[in-house]
C-alpha cells in the first residue's frame, strides 16, 4: 500500500507515470548500494577508469613508481585484461619477487592467459610464502583452470584444500560451491554456500556491508 501510495504521489508530482517508476527504481537502487549491495555498482567502471587514467599519468612523470604499477595490473586484472596487467607485473618482478601477493597476482594473469606451468609456478611460491595468501583464492581459481580444462581430478585436489581452510571471505566460499556444482559435487557445493552464511553471521558488522551480497546468494543457492 505504502508503494502503490509512493508511485501515485511521484506520478502526480512529475506528471508521468514512467519518471515517476524510474524515480523509484534509483532510490531502490541506492537503498541496496547502501545496505545490501546485491546489485552491481554501475558506477564501479567509471572509477576504476578514472583511477587507471591518474595512475598512468603518474608513471609518466615517474615509470619506476613501483606501487603505481601494482596498482594499475589489478585494476587491469578486475577487468580482466590479464595480458595488459602482465606488462606492469613484469616490470617490477625485481623489486616485488619475494611478495606473495605480487607472486599470486602474477601467476593469475599467467593462467588466464594460458601460461598454465608458469601460473603454478609462481602460485606455488606465493603459497609456501603464505598458505593464506588473498584468502585463498589461489586454489579457488586453480581448481576453476582445471574445471574448464575437464581435469575433474586435480580441480577438486585444488578445491579439497581451499575448503580446509578456515576462512572469512564468503565470496570465496560462494565461488567454491558454485565450481563443486560446476562438478557435480551437490553435498560439497551445498557445504560450501552453508559455510558461507556461517562466516557471514560470525562477521563483525562493519565487515557484513561488503559481503553481505556473497551471504544473500549462497543462501539462495542453497536453499534453491
Amino acid at each position: 500500500m505504502g508503494k502503490l501510495f509512493l508511485f501515485s504521489f511521484l506520478w502526480w508530482l512529475t506528471g508521468n507515470p514512467f519518471i515517476a517508476l524510474l524515480v523509484i527504481l534509483l532510490v531502490l537502487y541506492f537503498l541496496d548500494l547502501r545496505f545490501v549491495r546485491l546489485l552491481p555498482d554501475i558506477t564501479k567502471p567509471y572509477r576504476r577508469w578514472r583511477r587507471l587514467s591518474a595512475l598512468n599519468s603518474q608513471l609518466r612523470l615517474n615509470p619506476h613508481d613501483t606501487p603505481a604499477k601494482l596498482e594499475a595490473a589489478r585494476l587491469l586484472m578486475e577487468k580482466r585484461q590479464y595480458t595488459e596487467a602482465l606488462t606492469y607485473l613484469d616490470g617490477i618482478s625485481i623489486a616485488m619477487q619475494d611478495s606473495a601477493e605480487y607472486l599470486c597476482d602474477k601467476g593469475i594473469c599467467l593462467l588466464k592467459v594460458g601460461r598454465m606451468e608458469e601460473g603454478l609456478e609462481l602460485i606455488g611460491k606465493a603459497l609456501q610464502l603464505n598458505p593464506r595468501v588473498r584468502y585463498g583464492e589461489p586454489y579457488l581459481i586453480v581448481g576453476e583452470e582445471y574445471a574448464k580444462r575437464k581435469q575433474q581430478e586435480k580441480a577438486l585436489e585444488y578445491l579439497g584444500e581451499l575448503a580446509k581452510m578456515n576462512m572469512s571471505s564468503c565470496e570465496v566460499y560462494f565461488k567454491l560451491g558454485v565450481v563443486y556444482g560446476e562438478l557435480q559435487q551437490k553435498d560439497k557445493a551445498k557445504a560450501s554456500f552453508q559455510e558461507a552464511v556461517e562466516v557471514y553471521r560470525g562477521l563483525p558488522s562493519y565487515k557484513r556491508r561488503t559481503e553481505r551480497r556473497w551471504a544473500f546468494l549462497a543462501w539462495l543457492r542453497k536453499t534453491i
